[in-house]
C-alpha cells in the first residue's frame, strides 16, 4: 500500500486547520503558503473534505475553511479512507461481502486480512489532535542557546 500525494496533503491540510482552529476561517492561500503546497492542488482536495462534512466553508471575501469538529474527533484512518478510498492491501478485501471465487482455498487470505486489520486499527488509533500535539512537542524541543 502506498499513500498518494492527495492523501498526504489532505492530512497536512487538516493538521494546519487544527493548528490554527482558534483563528477563525483559514484561507487556502495561507494553508498553501505554510505547507508549501500548491493552492491549485489543495483546491482539488477541499471538495472531498467538504462533501464529507469534515470542514465548514465560509464563502466570500473573508471566506475560508475550519474544521467541523474537534481535532480529537478525526482519525488519520478517516482522512486517508476519504482521500485514498479503501485501504485494503489487496483488491479482494475491498468489498463486503468478499466475492472472490478462490477465498475458500486461498492460503494467503489470512495474511492479507491480518495486514488489513493492523493497518486499519493503527491508522484509526491516531487522531488529528495527537499529530498536532506531536508537532507542538517537536517545535517546543527545537531551541538553541
Amino acid at each position: 500500500m502506498k499513500i498518494s500525494t492527495k492523501g498526504r496533503y489532505a492530512l497536512r491540510l487538516m493538521i494546519d486547520l487544527a493548528e490554527h482552529k482558534n483563528e477563525g476561517v483559514i484561507t487556502l492561500k495561507d494553508i498553501a503558503a505554510r505547507q508549501n503546497i500548491s493552492k491549485k492542488y489543495l483546491e482539488q482536495i477541499i471538495p472531498l473534505l467538504n462533501r464529507s462534512g469534515f470542514l465548514i466553508t465560509t464563502r466570500g471575501f473573508q471566506g475560508g475553511y475550519q474544521l467541523a469538529r474537534e481535532p480529537s474527533e478525526y482519525s488519520v484512518g478517516d482522512i486517508l479512507r476519504l482521500t485514498e478510498g479503501n485501504l485494503a492491501p489487496v483488491s479482494c478485501l475491498e468489498c463486503e461481502p468478499m466475492n472472490c471465487d478462490r477465498a475458500a482455498q486461498c492460503v494467503t487470505l489470512p495474511v492479507w486480512k491480518g495486514l488489513y486489520k493492523v493497518i486499519t486499527e493503527y491508522l484509526d488509533s491516531i487522531s488529528l489532535q495527537e499529530l498536532l500535539d506531536r508537532q507542538i512537542e517537536m517545535y517546543s524541543n527545537d531551541y538553541m542557546i
